[in-house]
């Protein structure tokens, strides 16, 4: 099998295209960059921009048998709440989904993998912390909080239509909150997770560490080697809809904060500030994933936690020149 990973650079991707390795796939990757903290798994990766439509039909070449699209101008809360990057995540990730699902139409790819976000269920349905909805049926009637989670809904529709009318077989996931090592830490781009490794592993014993909002808010997180067991498990069915890949163990960020805490065995206290949040409580509801894929992440979140911790606590001590607070 031949498969075609976009997004390779990232942080999914670079996890996806050595998993697909070792399961035996010849594998092409593309991305703007080069993987950040480690050599591609990939046999061929190209530098490419998708936003561009000829780099998209030139990847199709050489007989690819499955396309896996994680490509996406995307980031933590620190980019996708604050407004100043709106347009650019809409313009930038639809003309990538438009460009290459006409491109596996041109050049007849039949299967494809959509990387979507729990970031497009309504606000409405996430302002209790405690009771969350994010059944896979509640998107509608639409109400994102955010342009990212509207450029997601679109895409979402854009790979049923094309799926529709030109018998594209497709797969959609809508991962929530995946971390783990590999991942952006710095730079105003990581998530919650690395973004709280970060600042415990910098502070000193005895110390503070910022969090935004009151800490009140609640999440899920899943660990990067469930998240790439849920799209193996998704692309070896035969389920087409829109389909919730992440944890159910749902922690405030204060808890998540102090989980961290306790990892880095420091006395560090928690100062809130004003800073962007998204919504009041999102945490995967995996009622459809274990009726149709007979599988649902089982990792206790604090395990993948330690694992992070210590891997960006390293990259801290490796890189002192680079870091940011």
């Amino acid at each position: 099998m031949r498969a075609l990973v976009t997004g390779a650079g990232g942080f999914i991707g670079y996890h996806l295209v050595n998993r697909l390795k070792e399961n035996g796939y010849w594998v092409r990757g593309v991305d703007l960059k080069y993987p950040e903290f480690a050599e591609t798994g990939a046999d061929h990766f190209i530098i490419g921009d998708l936003r561009t439509p000829d780099v998209c039909l030139d990847l199709m070449e050489g007989n690819i048998d499955v396309v896996f699209q994680l490509a996406a101008d995307m980031g933590g809360a620190g980019f996708v709440f604050t407004g100043d990057n709106d347009a650019a995540i809409m313009h930038n990730s639809a003309m990538i989904n438009l460009n290459m699902l006409e491109a596996c139409r041109l050049k007849g790819i039949k299967k494809i993998f959509y990387s979507s976000s729990a970031c497009i269920y309504p606000e409405h349905n996430q302002l209790d912390p405690a009771n969350p909805i994010c059944a896979e049926e509640s998107a509608y009637p639409a109400n994102p909080d955010s342009e990212y989670g509207w450029e997601k809904l679109f895409s979402e529709r854009l790979y049923q239509a094309f799926h529709r009318n030109y018998g594209i077989d497709i797969r959609i996931a809508r991962f929530h909150n995946i971390f783990g090592p590999m991942g952006t830490w710095q730079g105003g781009r990581e998530k919650a997770p690395a973004a709280l490794c970060r600042k415990v592993a910098m502070a000193d014993d005895g110390g503070t560490i910022e969090v935004w909002g009151d800490g009140q808010q609640t999440r899920s997180f899943l660990y990067i080697d469930e998240c790439i067991d849920g799209i193996m498990k998704l692309m070896n069915s035969s389920f087409t809809k829109p389909i919730n890949i992440g944890s159910e163990e749902m922690v405030t960020i204060n808890q998540l904060a102090q989980m961290i805490i306790k990892i880095s065995g420091k006395n560090i206290s928690i100062k809130h500030i004003p800073g962007p949040q998204g919504v009041r409580g999102r945490c995967s509801d995996n009622q459809l994933l274990k009726k149709e894929l007979n599988w649902a992440p089982q990792q206790p979140l604090l395990e993948g936690l330690k694992t992070t911790y210590n891997w960006i606590e390293k990259q801290i001590h490796a890189l002192p020149n680079k870091l940011t607070k």
